[in-house]
């Protein structure tokens, strides 16, 4: 098939190119040139930028593809301007969405039928934690619309590899490395839930080559705090109260992955996969994931979500408090 990715060159695009070439596909991204490229050279590259409208995408005219698998659309006038410009010129527009189009769902398991939260406005242009959801869904919108029968929406739950500069399931995997007392954030019973980048890749392939039709939540095994860190082999470990967490002002950025059962967007990490998985989606066991992500992370330094100095102070907190 011939296949055109929009982005191509970052965490989830990287993983979704290259599972696309060992199948055997023609490959095209689109792409600002900002990102280090170090795709194969059986690419071809494209240049153009959908912030400039259709202006900025002169060098999709006149060319047809299968498939366009949209990766890095977040706002109105970007996913307006592709899905524009590539109407009549794809076979199918994958769009890679998110479960945060859900909001903050009362309980879980959350599937496809699950509610989604109100659009953003077309003109909020600036991607924030509180936005994010919402222009997902102003842009599923616009996909759904031009697109009608003709479309697919991929909506991962927070995705895991190498090559993903967020640092948020590598900060776990880091941090199991580096010694001393180790913070890990509740009591054990919390849940944790990631996809692997290669499944959510194996599973865009699928796409394109059966012509799926429709949305599909892309979550991976979902595991207890306690589960997870057996997973990262970690050592050395003090379980830190959430109401420490509370009382010292905390962030989520500080705490990645971790959000308490009863919390904001805490059943995100209680998301069903089943109708995916029906469809062909296929999950990598989560120890190979993190032995994937321990490999890729060698020789990389990386500023820690939680510094040293805040880890130990908190882990202080949480043996002179009692809840």
């Amino acid at each position: 098939m011939k296949i055109l990715v929009l982005g191509g060159t970052g965490f989830v695009g990287r993983h979704i190119v290259e599972v696309l070439l060992r199948a055997g596909h023609s490959v095209s991204i689109l792409s600002r040139g900002r990102t280090r490229d170090e795709l194969s050279t059986q690419v071809e590259r494209l240049r153009g930028d959908r912030d400039y409208g259709p202006s900025g995408l002169e060098v999709l005219s006149a060319r047809v593809w299968d498939v366009c698998v949209d990766v890095s659309g977040y706002t109105e006038r970007q996913v307006r301007s592709s899905a524009e410009k590539l109407l009549g010129n794809v076979g199918r527009y994958v769009f890679i969405s998110a479960v945060s189009v859900y909001g903050n769902p009362a309980s879980g398991p959350v599937d496809e039928t699950q509610p989604r939260s109100p659009p953003a406005d077309e003109d909020v242009l600036e991607v924030t934690g509180d936005t994010y959801g919402p222009l997902k869904v102003t842009c599923e919108n616009i996909v759904q619309d031009m697109f009608t029968e003709r479309y697919t929406l991929l909506r991962p739950q927070v995705v895991a590899g190498p090559h993903d500069t967020l640092d948020r399931f590598s900060y776990w995997v880091r941090r199991t490395t580096q010694g001393g007392k180790m913070l890990v954030p509740g009591d054990g019973s919390d849940y944790v839930q990631v996809i692997d980048a290669d499944d959510l890749a194996r599973f865009t392939q699928t796409v394109c080559e059966n012509g799926l039709d429709g949305s599909f939540n892309l979550a991976g095994p979902r595991l207890t705090w306690a589960e997870f860190v057996t997973t990262l082999g970690a050592r050395n470990i003090v379980w830190v109260p959430k109401e420490i967490f509370t009382a010292a002002k905390v962030t989520e950025d500080e705490l990645p992955l971790y959000r308490p059962a009863g919390g904001s967007r805490s059943s995100l990490m209680h998301v069903s996969n089943e109708r995916a998985v029906a469809a062909g989606l296929t999950l990598t066991d989560p120890a190979i994931t993190v032995m994937n992500v321990r490999s890729w992370l060698q020789g990389k330094a990386l500023s820690p979500a939680l510094s040293p100095e805040r880890e130990a102070a908190l882990i202080k907190m949480s043996r002179s408090t009692s809840f």
